[in-house]
C-alpha cells in the first residue's frame, strides 16, 4: 500500500509538471516576440532619423562646389596673312615650329613692291618740284602786279593831263580819248594780274612763304609714299604673337596669295596657336551660377592627363548665354516651347605650373568651381539666399 500511494503520487505530480512546462515556453516565446517587435521597431526609427540627419548634413555641406564636364582648352589662335596682294617667294617655317613675335613666317615677291615705292617717291619729288615752281610763278606775278600799278599810275596821269587840256580847249579830243582808253586798258590788265596771284596763293595753300612740307599736295604724295612702304613691309608677314604654327604646308612658294580672300582659305595663310595664357571655357549650367562669381578657385582636370589637377581663378562670366551667340538663336515666342536649361560662359584663367603637361586648344576639360557658399537652415525653408557678386544689375533707370 505504501508503495503503491507514493508511485500515485510521483506519477500524478510528473503529469502537472508536464503541463506547466508548455505554459511557461509559451509566456517565453511572446516575450520574445515582443521584445523583437520593439528592436525593430527601433532600428527602424533609427535608420530613419539616420538618414534623415544624415540627408540634412548632406545638404547643409552641399552647394559649395559647382562641377560641370562641358569645358574645354582655349587659346589664342589665328590664321596669319597680310592684307597685300602678290605672289608668295618662301615660306620661312615648318610644320609644328615653334616662333617668336616678329619672326618671319613667310614672304611675298618685293618687286612690285619696289617698283611702288620708287613711282611714289618720283611723284613726290615731281610735286615738290611743282610747288617750287609755283612759288616762283606767284613771286613773279607779284612783280607784274607792281610793274602793272605804275603803268595804270602812268595810265592815271596822262589822262588827267588830256581832261585838263580838253577842259581847256587846248588839246584835241583824240588825245583826251586816247588816254581815257589807256587808262581804263591798265588799269584792266592789273585787275587781271590780281586775279592771277589771288588763284596762285590758294594753289600754295594761301601761304606762299610755307614750307613745301607743308602743302596739302605734298602731303598727299607722302602720304603714298608712305602707303607703298607699308606694303612692302606687309609682304614680309611677321608673327603677331608666340606659338606653333600649323597649316603651313598649304602654302607653298609660288602661290599667288590674293588678300581679300587669303584669311578665308588655308592657301593663302599659316595658322599659329599660342602656347601662353592659356584659358579654359566652361558651359555652367544657369541653375548652378547662384553663388559663382569672378575669383571663385577652380581645379581643372583634363581628359588627357588624368590624375593632374590644374588650378585656376574665375576670369570672367559672360553676360548671356551660349544661345544668344548662336547663328540660329531659339525661337521660344512661336511654335512649341519646352524649357531647356540654358548654359552660360565662364572663363577660367589657369595659373602656370612649372614642369606641366602641354596643353593644346580644344582638349575637354572637368572644371569644379569652389564657391565658398554654405547652405543654412533658412534654405531648406525657401528663404532667399545672398547672391554671389559679378551680376548684371538692372537699375529702373536702366528699365526705362
Amino acid at each position: 500500500m505504501t508503495m503503491a500511494g507514493s508511485q500515485t503520487q510521483r506519477s500524478d505530480s510528473a503529469d502537472g509538471g508536464s503541463l506547466q512546462e508548455p505554459a511557461t515556453k509559451g509566456r517565453t516565446a511572446a516575450s520574445q516576440a515582443v521584445g523583437r517587435s520593439r528592436l525593430r521597431g527601433l532600428l527602424m526609427l533609427g535608420g530613419v532619423a539616420l538618414v534623415v540627419v544624415g540627408g540634412g548634413v548632406s545638404w547643409l555641406r552641399g552647394g559649395r562646389w559647382v562641377s560641370t564636364d562641358n569645358a574645354y582648352v582655349r587659346a589664342r589662335k589665328l590664321m596669319v596673312t597680310t592684307d597685300v596682294s602678290g605672289l608668295v617667294a618662301s615660306v620661312d617655317v615648318h610644320e609644328g615650329d615653334t616662333v617668336k613675335p616678329g619672326q618671319v613666317l613667310f614672304r611675298l615677291d618685293p618687286k612690285q613692291f619696289d617698283i611702288a615705292i620708287r613711282v611714289a617717291q618720283a611723284n613726290l619729288e615731281q610735286t615738290r618740284i611743282t610747288l617750287e615752281a609755283a612759288q616762283q610763278d606767284y613771286g613773279r606775278l607779284q612783280s607784274d602786279i607792281a610793274g602793272q600799278e605804275a603803268q595804270a599810275g602812268l595810265a592815271q596821269a596822262n589822262f588827267e593831263r588830256a581832261a585838263a587840256l580838253a577842259l581847256s580847249n587846248a588839246g584835241t579830243r583824240t588825245a583826251y580819248d586816247q588816254a581815257h582808253f589807256g587808262l581804263v586798258a591798265a588799269q584792266q590788265q592789273l585787275e587781271a594780274l590780281r586775279r592771277q596771284a589771288h588763284s596762285a596763293l590758294i594753289r600754295l595753300g594761301g601761304k606762299a612763304d610755307a614750307p613745301v612740307e607743308q602743302h596739302p599736295q605734298y602731303l598727299a604724295a607722302k602720304a603714298q609714299v608712305d602707303e607703298a612702304q607699308r606694303q612692302l613691309d606687309h609682304a614680309t608677314v611677321r608673327a603677331p604673337f608666340a606659338g606653333v604654327v600649323t597649316a603651313v604646308e598649304s602654302l607653298q612658294p609660288g602661290t599667288f596669295l590674293v588678300s581679300q580672300t587669303a584669311a578665308l582659305t588655308n592657301t593663302g595663310a599659316v595658322g599659329l596657336v599660342a602656347t601662353q595664357n592659356l584659358w579654359v571655357d566652361a558651359n555652367v549650367k544657369e541653375t548652378d551660377l547662384t553663388f559663382a562669381g569672378p575669383g571663385d578657385a577652380v581645379d581643372v582636370t583634363i581628359d588627357a592627363y588624368p590624375g593632374r589637377v590644374w588650378r585656376g581663378r574665375v576670369d570672367s562670366i559672360a553676360p548671356a548665354s551660349g544661345a544668344e551667340f548662336s547663328i540660329l538663336p531659339a525661337q521660344n515666342a512661336s511654335g512649341n516651347w519646352v524649357k531647356v536649361v540654358q548654359r552660360v560662359p565662364v572663363r577660367i584663367a589657369l595659373e602656370p605650373q612649372e614642369g606641366a603637361p602641354a596643353l593644346r586648344a580644344g582638349m575637354s576639360a572637368v572644371a569644379d568651381i569652389d564657391t565658398g557658399h554654405k547652405r543654412t537652415i533658412s534654405e531648406l525653408w525657401g528663404a532667399a539666399a545672398p547672391q554671389a557678386a559679378g551680376g548684371i544689375n538692372v537699375s529702373s533707370n536702366d528699365q526705362r
